[in-house]
């Protein structure tokens, strides 16, 4: 890679033709915030008060969101304490002023640390995540900052955002006055708004965003009730002090990779009336297929049918098991667990989603535009006796209750449909214990662990037909009491930490 500093009116690597050769103009901007920070390092044993608490809460979110171990760098590293609160397997910060450096290299010994201006950094490396705490409300130009951090992410990155809201403007320069935040010079003060508009010009897209410190005082009770609970709540989520975003790389190009291997899961209980067609539909993806079946103890000769049917066709690579335990939750997990592919699909075998709509999953994980592909049977007319009113209306209550409390939206969280790449699979079930094994049905195990690695949701419609053999497995009522206690459930664990 040439230095970005040599880059002139021609397009660079990044994308985007900018001059990133420092003008008068800039240096001057530059050079006066090194000044700054470096005072500000001089001082930082005394600052207290707001300072500490907000800084503590903010590494308790961030370490929400990466786990231990992980490849991260931080542009505006600071002293180093939010960096080395990660455990970062392979930690680099970057800052431009000296005194905070040599700070954070006395603080941290067995972190990276190296000085340079985040408009121009090049490491020949990439990392899992990429931090920018409280750095673009400083920075000249924060499109050119998110170009540089794109150059050192790969499909898998996440950049993780926070930034002071305008709202706290005057509150902030009062606090710096008495002593209780850290002195700045004038911030740029973006919105949420802003922020995703710079991150799309710059070949970045936003996965989610949330409020986060309502209250940033150490104050018994009164912290926790504002900072876990509050914050989330309408009205009080746009009076927080910062703005957290998440985002990936956007997707180069929308071409499909063809190249991907698939395994397609289909538990089946009672559902001997569907098995010949659902081999007989279900296409052949990318590379290469597998179908699993999973029976679960049927009343019916599901099992035999199953068999036969595999003898039958051995030009398909079939496989059949027997479920372990009871729920669908448990067959899908035994499916993916002897699943090869490098996609992993669930097909429910009640037919009530045509097998052919595959295709379109496929094209959409395959393609980098979604890592959690969600089958959606609320948009497109069902056929009559598909789903019943009580149910609808179920289903819309519920994508309202996870959309929230997920922070990106999810139209049909009950569609057994769901499409993610055994990768992220493994690393769901590798973090299966922060919520345990709480779901018979399996859908939401899978939701709730994608949207802790912070995978981007994609709904994708789907026609809903009607059942043509045997009788659904859901108890409306006591399955909709279950979903009720995984709303609750979910706030504790997602929501409300």
């Amino acid at each position: 890679m040439e230095s970005l500093d040599k880059t002139s009116s021609e397009e660079n690597e990044l994308g985007v033709g900018i001059d990133f050769r420092p003008s008068s103009v800039n240096q001057r901007y530059n050079d006066e915030r090194m000044r700054s920070w470096d005072c500000v390092a001089n001082q930082l044993g005394a600052l207290g008060g707001i300072r500490n608490y907000y800084h503590s809460r903010l590494e308790e979110v961030y370490k929400l969101n990466i786990p231990e171990g992980a490849r991260i760098l931080e542009l505006g590293c600071g002293n180093g304490d939010l960096l080395a609160s990660l455990n970062p397997s392979n930690g680099v910060g970057i800052d431009f002023s000296d005194g905070m450096l040599e700070l954070a290299r006395s603080r941290h010994p067995d972190i990276e640390f190296i000085q340079q201006n985040a408009h121009q950094l090049e490491l020949a490396e990439k990392f899992d995540f990429i931090i920018l705490s409280d750095l673009v409300n400083d920075v000249e130009d924060v499109q050119t900052v998110f170009q540089v951090v794109k150059a050192h992410a790969d499909p898998n990155t996440r950049i993780i955002i926070n930034f002071y809201s305008h709202l706290w403007s005057l509150p902030l320069l009062l606090a710096q006055r008495l002593g209780w935040a850290t002195p700045t010079l004038p911030q740029n003060w973006l919105t949420v708004a802003d922020v995703k508009n710079l991150m799309d010009l710059a070949g970045l897209e936003s996965i989610r965003s949330n409020k986060e410190v309502l209250w940033p005082i150490k104050t018994p009770f009164v912290d926790s009730l504002f900072n876990r609970y509050l914050v989330r709540l309408w009205p009080f989520k746009y009076l927080a002090l910062t703005n957290f975003m998440i985002a990936r790389m956007k997707p180069e190009n929308n071409q499909v990779d063809e190249s991907l291997s698939v395994s397609i899961v289909c538990a089946a209980r009672n559902e001997e009336g569907h098995i010949e067609e659902i081999i007989e539909r279900t296409p052949e993806l990318g590379r290469h297929t597998e179908l699993i079946f999973v029976e679960g103890n049927s009343t019916d000769d599901t099992y035999n049918k199953i068999e036969k049917e595999i003898a039958k066709n051995t030009h398909r690579d079939l496989s059949l098991y027997k479920q372990p335990g009871k729920g669908k939750g448990d067959a899908v997990r035994c499916g993916f667990q002897h699943a090869t592919g490098d996609i992993l699909m669930i097909l429910d075998a009640d037919m009530t989603v045509p097998p052919e709509d595959l295709r379109r999953f496929y094209n959409a994980i395959a393609s980098g535009n979604g890592e959690y592909i969600n089958g959606v049977r609320l948009v497109y007319p069902m056929e009559e006796q598909a789903m019943r009113f009580l149910n609808i209306i179920g289903n819309k209550f519920f994508s309202i209750a996870f959309s929230w409390l997920l922070g990106q939206p999810i139209k049909d969280c009950l569609c057994g449909t769901k499409v993610l790449t055994r990768e992220n699979y493994l690393r769901i079930a590798e973090n299966r214990s922060y919520f345990g094994d709480f779901d018979p049905f399996g859908d939401f195990d899978l939701i709730f662990g994608s949207a802790k690695i912070n995978l981007k949701f994609i709904d994708l419609p789907v026609r809903y037909k009607e059942r043509r053999y045997g009788d659904t497995n859901i108890d409306r009522w006591s399955h909709g009491w279950l979903l009720l206690k995984m709303v609750v459930f979910a706030a504790r664990r997602i929501k409300f930490v």
